[in-house]
C-alpha cells in the first residue's frame, strides 16, 4: 500500500521538475511511511511512498524489469499474484511482491493483463524502449488515481493535495459546476473534482499516453462495465444460489488475508462487516476487530457490536467520540479527504481508524455489499411504486401535476409525485442533499441549466434492459460508492497509514451477486435477502436482520446545541461570500435550531466545503507539527 506521484513530459526535459515532484511526494507520508523511492529518464519521473505489507526487504518501488526496461509504481493489493505468478512463461522475478507479477505480466501480454487482476490498484508502467506509459484504477474504483494535464505533459497522484503545488493555476481553482452538483450529491461526481483542472482516472478504465507523440493527451479504454443479469434458474433451488453466495465471499475474504503484517477488521452493528469478521476468524482465529461511537444515548452503536464481538469471540476495541473532538480535528479530517465529501459517517471512521492504526496494519471492512446485493432501503421503491406501473401516460402526467398542486405537507403528496416520476428522472443515487428551490436561494453561482440530470442521464442510457432495482444498484455504483463511500474509505485510513480492503468488492463476489434475481435482493421484510441467507449459519441470530445502521453520527443534535456557535463563527469566517448567500446559510442553521425540521445534512455540506475552501483554497491548510507529535494545526 503507498502513494505514488508521476510526470510523462513530452518536451524530452523531465530533469527541470525533479526536485518538485520529490517535494509534492512528501504530502503522500501518510499513505506510505514506511519507505520511499524515485525514478526519473528523459520522458518520466516517478516518486514513490510505502507502506510495507508484503514483501516488507524487497518490494520497494519505483520497480523495474528486464535490465530496467519496465517500471511500474502501484498503489494497492493485487490479490492473486500467487495464482498469476504462475502463469508466467518466463519470469524473471527477483522479489517476493505482486508488484513485480504485474510488470512481468505486462512484459509478456501487455494491456491485456488488466483483465486478469483481482485486487484493488492503481497504477502507472513505463516502457521505457517502447516509449509508452500504461495505467489503470481498479473496477470498483477503491484505490484513487488523479491526473492533471500541463502545457508540457500529465501529471498523476495517488492523492489531488500532491499535485496543487505543481497546479499553475492565476485564477480562482472552483470549478462553480463541479461545486453545484456537490450540494446536491454531497460529493464531487466524478470524474471531476472540485477543480476545474484535475480529474480521477475512471473505475474500471486503462489508459495509455506516448508521449513522443507530441500530443497530450490519454487514450482511455472502459475494461471493466458492472452488468446485473438475473439469473431465475435460482429461483428454483435457492440452497445452490446461496452456497454459491457464501462459497465467493468465502473465498474473496480468504485472499483479502494474505499480508506479512497482523489484519484486523472493523465491526458496526450490521449484517455487513459482522459477515466479514465471522468468515475472517475461520483463517484467522485471534483477528482483533474495531469499531467507534458517540458519547450520546441516541446514536451510540458501539455496544451492539461490543456484543456481536463476543458472541463471535474476538478481541474487541472501541473509540467513543465527543463533539468537541470532532470541532477540532474536522479541519483535519476535510484535509485528508482532499475534496469535499460531506458524508458524517467519514468523523467516525477516521476516529476507528486511528484506533485500529494502534494495533494493525491492515483492516477488513464490508464496504460493497449493499450496492451488490440491494442493502438500501430506497431500493424497496420499484416494489412500492409497482402500483404505477399499470397507470397509461397520461393518468401519470395528471398525476404528476396533482402532486405539484397539493400543499405541502398533505399525506400522499411525495408518493404520487414519485410514482408518476420515471425512474431516471427521479433516482439520482443515495445522497440528495439540496433540492434545487433552496439550492437557489443558498448558491449565488446557481445555474438552472445544469441539473443532476448531467451526471445520471449518461449511465442510465448504459443500462435501458436492466429492471429497475438493477438500474438503482448500478447508478449508485458509478456515482455513491465511488465517489463517496470509497473515497472516505480510502482517505480516513490512510490518514493514519492503515490499509483497509474490501472483500464484497472482489470480481468473483460480484459475478455471483449479479445473478441474484430482484425478487431475493429486496423482499417485503429485509433487504440483502439472498446475503443474508448465504451467512445466516455464521453470525448472530441478533445482527441476522437487524436495520442497517452503520456508523450513525449524531449531528443533527450538536448543531442545535454543542455545535451552534462552532458552526454560526464558521459560517461567518468563511472567505466563500464569492459563492454563498451568508444569510440563507444561517436561516437554515437558526431554523435547524428552532425546529421541528431537520437541516443536519445541508449545514453539514456546506460547513464541509467551508472548511475544505478554508485549507485549499484560503491556505490555512493543516500542517504536520512534530514538536507536537504530529498532531496537525492550521495555519494562520
Amino acid at each position: 500500500m503507498c502513494g505514488f506521484i508521476g510526470y510523462v513530459t513530452v518536451d524530452n526535459q523531465n530533469g527541470l521538475i525533479n526536485r518538485k515532484i520529490l517535494n509534492a511526494s512528501d504530502m503522500l507520508v501518510h499513505r506510505g511511511p514506511d519507505s520511499s523511492g524515485f525514478y526519473s529518464d528523459d520522458y518520466v519521473t516517478f516518486a514513490f511512498k510505502r507502506l510495507s505489507i508484503i514483501d516488507i526487504e524487497k518490494g520497494n518501488q519505483p520497480l523495474s524489469y528486464q535490465n530496467q526496461r519496465y517500471w511500474i509504481v502501484l498503489n494497492g493489493e493485487i490479490y492473486n499474484y500467487l495464482e498469476l505468478k504462475k502463469l508466467l512463461k518466463n519470469p524473471e522475478l527477483k522479489t517476493e511482491s505482486d508488484t513485480e507479477v504485474v510488470l512481468a505480466l505486462y512484459s509478456e501480454i501487455g494491456d491485456k493483463m488488466i483483465e486478469k487482476l483481482r485486487g484493488m490498484y492503481s497504477f502507472l508502467i513505463w516502457d521505457k524502449k517502447e516509449k509508452k506509459l500504461f495505467g489503470a484504477r481498479d473496477p470498483f474504483g477503491i484505490k484513487p488515481l488523479y491526473y492533471l494535464k500541463t502545457n508540457n505533459g500529465i501529471l498523476f497522484s495517488s492523492e489531488k493535495k500532491a499535485l496543487l503545488d505543481l497546479y499553475d493555476s492565476k485564477v480562482n481553482p472552483v470549478d462553480t459546476t463541479t461545486l453545484q452538483h456537490y450540494l446536491t450529491f454531497q460529493y464531487p461526481p466524478e470524474p471531476s473534482t472540485i477543480y476545474r483542472d484535475i480529474k480521477k482516472v475512471p473505475p474500471g478504465n486503462s489508459f495509455s499516453f506516448c508521449p513522443e507523440r507530441n500530443d497530450i493527451k490519454l487514450s482511455f479504454n472502459r475494461y471493466f462495465t458492472p452488468s446485473f443479469r438475473p439469473n431465475d434458474s435460482f429461483l428454483s433451488d435457492e440452497k445452490k444460489l446461496f452456497d454459491l453466495i457464501k462459497e465467493k465471499i468465502l473465498d474473496s475474504v480468504k485472499i483479502h488475508m494474505r499480508s506479512d503484517v497482523p489484519v484486523g477488521a472493523f465491526l458496526s452493528s450490521g449484517i455487513d462487516s459482522t459477515a466479514i469478521v465471522a468468515l475472517a476468524k475461520k483463517f484467522h482465529p485471534k483477528i482483533k476487530t474495531f469499531t467507534s461511537g458517540f458519547e450520546s444515548q441516541f446514536y451510540n452503536e458501539a455496544d451492539i457490536a461490543k456484543e456481536t464481538a463476543e458472541e463471535l469471540g474476538v478481541e474487541h476495541y472501541t473509540k467513543l467520540v465527543t463533539a468537541e473532538e470532532v470541532m477540532e480535528d474536522l479541519p483535519e479530517i476535510i484535509w485528508h479527504m482532499d475534496d469535499p465529501v460531506a458524508d458524517p459517517a467519514a468523523v467516525p471512521l477516521y476516529y476507528v481508524s486511528k484506533e485500529a492504526s494502534k494495533h494493525v496494519k491492515v483492516v477488513l471492512s464490508g464496504e460493497g455489499a449493499d450496492e451488490l446485493f440491494g442493502g438500501y432501503n430506497i431500493y424497496r421503491e420499484p416494489r412500492d411504486l409497482s402500483i404505477f406501473n399499470n397507470f397509461p401516460g397520461p393518468v401519470k402526467r395528471s398525476l404528476f401535476y396533482l402532486s405539484k398542486v397539493l400543499p405541502e405537507g398533505t399525506k400522499g403528496k411525495d408518493f404520487i409525485r414519485r410514482g408518476a416520476t420515471p425512474l431516471e428522472k427521479r433516482y439520482y443515487g443515495n445522497a440528495r442533499i439540496f433540492r434545487e428551490d433552496v439550492k437557489h436561494r443558498v448558491y449565488k453561482r446557481y445555474n438552472r441549466e445544469i441539473s443532476y440530470y448531467d451526471i445520471t442521464a449518461p449511465i442510465y442510457k448504459e443500462i435501458t434492459a436492466f429492471d429497475e432495482l438493477a438500474k438503482m444498484q448500478y447508478v449508485d455504483l458509478k456515482t455513491w460508492l465511488s465517489g463517496d463511500i470509497l473515497v472516505k474509505a480510502d482517505r480516513m485510513t490512510m490518514a493514519h497509514s492503515l490499509e483497509l480492503r474490501v472483500p464484497f468488492l472482489d470480481k468473483k463476489v460480484f459475478e455471483i451477486a449479479s445473478m441474484i434475481p430482484p425478487e431475493w435482493k429486496v423482499t417485503d421484510q429485509t433487504t440483502k435477502y439472498a446475503l443474508r441467507k448465504a451467512v445466516e449459519d455464521v453470525i448472530p441470530k441478533s445482527i441476522l436482520y437487524r436495520k442497517k445502521l452503520g456508523f450513525p453520527v449524531p449531528i443533527r443534535y450538536w448543531l442545535k446545541d454543542t455545535m451552534y456557535e462552532w458552526a454560526r463563527d464558521l459560517i461567518k469566517e468563511s472567505g466563500t461570500d464569492y459563492l454563498f448567500n451568508k444569510n440563507e446559510v444561517l436561516k437554515l442553521l437558526n431554523s435547524h435550531r428552532k425546529g421541528p425540521h431537520d437541516y443536519s445534512r445541508k449545514l453539514w455540506t456546506i460547513i464541509t466545503f467551508m472548511i475544505w475552501h478554508k485549507n485549499f483554497v484560503e491556505g490555512k491548510k493543516p500542517i504536520k507539527n512534530s514538536k507536537e507529535s504530529g498532531k496537525i494545526k492550521i495555519k494562520k
